[in-house]
């Protein structure tokens, strides 16, 4: 049985306005602190954890939580992801560094999760009190509205999400996307990857499942298609962002296979 999603939804949406936007430019220096050297956290991103976590395993008795405040100071949490029982992974305020200095986007992940797989995934973005949800084979939702990636324009007219370096990179080619930004919040790139807004993604490093668990999923129910490019198959949950470090894992995402392949010539990986 899988949750009720509209319940989820209210879940979400009714923490990030009790404890996410009333703060929102409104922190004090005592509100902020740095988990290591400039990765921030705030109360919000604490409070709002703790509230989900205990609102969303009332909702699935003997579900368990892998959050990213708590995995950060004990990582030995993300075992729960492989564990027998259902897991929530919970991204309690993606775009942290946005937040704490005042400016959008941010976002809420979540993502309902069994046997190392994503069952279920939702992100939120609490400005515009927006949802994007899927569940595994039944399609991606905003509302009422099913949302299907649009068929793919010429490659050089299409908007990316790439880290600066990477965008750079890309740019000095010719006839390629010249439409690249990074705004600083994965859950919101995921939202416009399901809504048509941005084509195609790349990210590395660690690979954090609070990132990602939700948004591959969406991004896929919507039609699109990712790749892990050192493991050669599509992102779970299960993958351990220390593996991804170590391995220099890459992960792409385009409306179609045969851009992706493209994509990955292009940026020669």
């Amino acid at each position: 049985m899988l949750p009720n999603s509209e319940k989820v939804i209210r879940i979400i949406t009714e923490t990030a306005k009790a404890l996410i936007t009333p703060r929102f430019q409104q922190l004090n220096e005592a509100d902020i602190r740095e988990k290591s050297p400039g990765d921030l956290v705030t109360i919000a991103d604490v409070e709002a954890e703790k509230r989900l976590e205990a609102e969303l395993t009332a909702l699935v008795p003997d579900s368990l939580v892998v959050g990213e405040e708590e995995a950060e100071d004990f990582p030995s949490v993300l075992d729960r992801i492989n564990a027998d029982a259902p897991v929530w992974v919970l991204d309690p305020l993606d775009g942290t560094r946005n937040f704490a200095h005042g400016r959008e986007p941010f976002a809420v992940i979540v993502a309902y999760c069994l046997d190392g797989e994503t069952l279920m995934g939702w992100i939120h973005d609490p400005i515009s009190d927006e949802t994007v949800w899927a569940a595994k084979g039944q399609g991606c939702w905003s509302g009422s509205n099913r949302l299907t990636i649009p068929d793919a324009g010429p490659l050089e007219e299409m908007k990316g999400s790439l880290s600066s370096n990477v965008g750079k990179r890309l740019k000095a080619v010719p006839g390629v996307p010249t439409k690249i930004s990074r705004v600083g919040c994965v859950g919101r790139d995921y939202m416009n990857l399901a809504l048509g807004r941005l084509d195609f993604a790349r990210y590395a490093f660690r690979l954090k499942p609070w990132d990602h668990a939700a948004g591959a999923l969406i991004h896929a129910e919507a039609g699109g298609k990712n790749w892990l490019l050192k493991a050669a198959r599509d992102y779970h949950p299960d993958l351990n962002p220390k593996d991804a470090q170590s391995t220099g894992e890459i992960m792409l995402l385009a409306p179609d296979q045969a851009i992706l392949e493209n994509l990955r010539r292009l940026l020669g990986e």
